[in-house]
Order: C-alpha cells, then sequence, then structure tokens
C-alpha cells in the first residue's frame, strides 16, 4: 500500500505513484468514499497508451459512473486483472491492491503539473 505522501494527484482525484519511468494509477480515497460502493471497473483490456487529461475507462458506482482521467501519458505495461472480478478492491485499498493501471511514463516534464499531498488535501477542503 502506497502512503499518501508519496503519491501526485490530479484534480480529478488520480492519483499516480512514481517509480523512475513507471507509474501505478488509481483513485483516491476521497473519491472511492464519494462514489460509494464501486460495482464495475471499465478498462478497455486492449489499451496501450493513454494521454494526458484524456479519459482511459470509467468506474461503475450503486449511484454513479465516473470517468477515470490520465494524470500523464504514457505507454500502458499493465492492468489490474483483479478489478474484473473484485471491483470493491477500489472501496477496500484504493492506494494499494486498488491500483488501476500501470504506465510507462512517455514525457516526466507533465508530472510536474501535478499536485502533492497539501495541494490535493486543500482542495478537497481536508
Amino acid at each position: 500500500m502506497f502512503k499518501p505522501e508519496q503519491l501526485k494527484y490530479t484534480k480529478d482525484h488520480e492519483w499516480i505513484f512514481i517509480d523512475g519511468n513507471i507509474g501505478i494509477i488509481g483513485v483516491t480515497d476521497y473519491a472511492q468514499g464519494e462514489l460509494g460502493d464501486i460495482v464495475y471497473i471499465d478498462i478497455d483490456p486492449k489499451l496501450s497508451e493513454i494521454s494526458l487529461g484524456e479519459t482511459f475507462g470509467t468506474i461503475e458506482a450503486v449511484k454513479t459512473v465516473s470517468d477515470l482521467y490520465a494524470p500523464c501519458s504514457g505507454k500502458v505495461i499493465e492492468l489490474n486483472k483483479e478489478l474484473t472480478d473484485h471491483p470493491e478492491l477500489v472501496n477496500a485499498e484504493p492506494l494499494g491492491e486498488g491500483w488501476m493501471i500501470k504506465i510507462e511514463i512517455a514525457d516526466p516534464s507533465q508530472l510536474n503539473e501535478l499536485l502533492d499531498l497539501d495541494a490535493y488535501n486543500s482542495l478537497i477542503g481536508k
């Protein structure tokens, strides 16, 4: 499980953990709490690339469906296949087993636009 201070955040409530040129992306604890019980994660298994700010999938809760936005551009190297049968992992461990995709970061300078934990907490009124 990642620590909140290890992550960078988008204003759309995605997080990214950066390890060299690899990024692991998920949704924040705040986002999963607002969505409620998550019942389905829809990310195209053939997805090969994501682009900064563009939708890469959807997350479906009992009450609503929300888009997932890319925090940066990159080549998709892995999808969290566990979410197919266990979307509730996003509720249980949004900063751990509930991660969504792993990418090879195309342009590290895009990460400079993301929020740190303090800025994200300000955004959500924490």
